[in-house]
């Protein structure tokens, strides 16, 4: 069953949500959620959604990026954010650790805000500690694109938005960027706007 995305401007979007007990993860609730947010996901389409995306404020994130949405950017660009396939899985209470120093810009958008996009600076690499749909512990390693969507989603269980951390120079409408910038590197982006 496909939910409803909430936008900006709802509260649910901007608290920090609560953990996840292990009974609850295995409940038939979080199970069927799992499915009903996979469906939301594809539906729009996306490569993430966060529970309090769709008004649960638990610390609850999915996250697929599928070679079909991949393989309709340019190879460079592909390249240049390190994007490759990631398969469907869940991630539960999540702990996020930067690894090392190194930060990426690039264009990100949301679903909670549909139609906007803007450039944020990421880690290049991340660690992520977290229960999977079976309340088991993992450790995610994750780098370029993959590490990007991470933090995004995990952002999402802090209450904080793209928006807190985008450049705001760069903010655009979804229509401007495909007239402007999408076939750009971040540096032409960067020149063209006086950054």
């Amino acid at each position: 069953m496909k939910l409803k995305t909430w936008q900006v401007g709802e509260p649910v979007l901007r608290q920090r949500a609560r953990p996840l007990t292990t009974d609850e993860i295995l409940s038939s609730r979080i199970q069927e959620l799992i499915e009903s947010m996979r469906e939301t996901m594809h539906d729009a389409p996306g490569v993430g959604l966060a529970a309090p995306q769709v008004g649960l404020s638990i610390q609850f994130v999915i996250i697929e990026d599928q070679l079909d949405l991949i393989q309709k950017l340019p190879p460079q660009q592909v390249a240049e954010r390190e994007r490759r396939p990631v398969p469907f899985h869940v991630v539960i209470n999540p702990k996020l650790v930067m690894e090392g120093p190194e930060t990426v810009e690039f264009f990100e958008g949301c679903l909670s805000l549909p139609g906007f996009t803007s450039i944020v600076p990421r880690a290049r690499c991340v660690r992520v500690e977290c229960l999977n749909e079976r309340a088991e512990p993992c450790v995610i390693q994750a780098e370029g694109w993959y590490a990007r969507i991470l933090q995004h989603e995990i952002d999402h269980l802090n209450g904080i938005l793209y928006l807190d951390r985008m450049k705001s120079r760069s903010f655009s409408t979804q229509d401007n960027h495909a007239r402007h910038w999408k076939n750009k590197s971040i540096a032409e982006v960067w020149n063209e706007l006086g950054e």
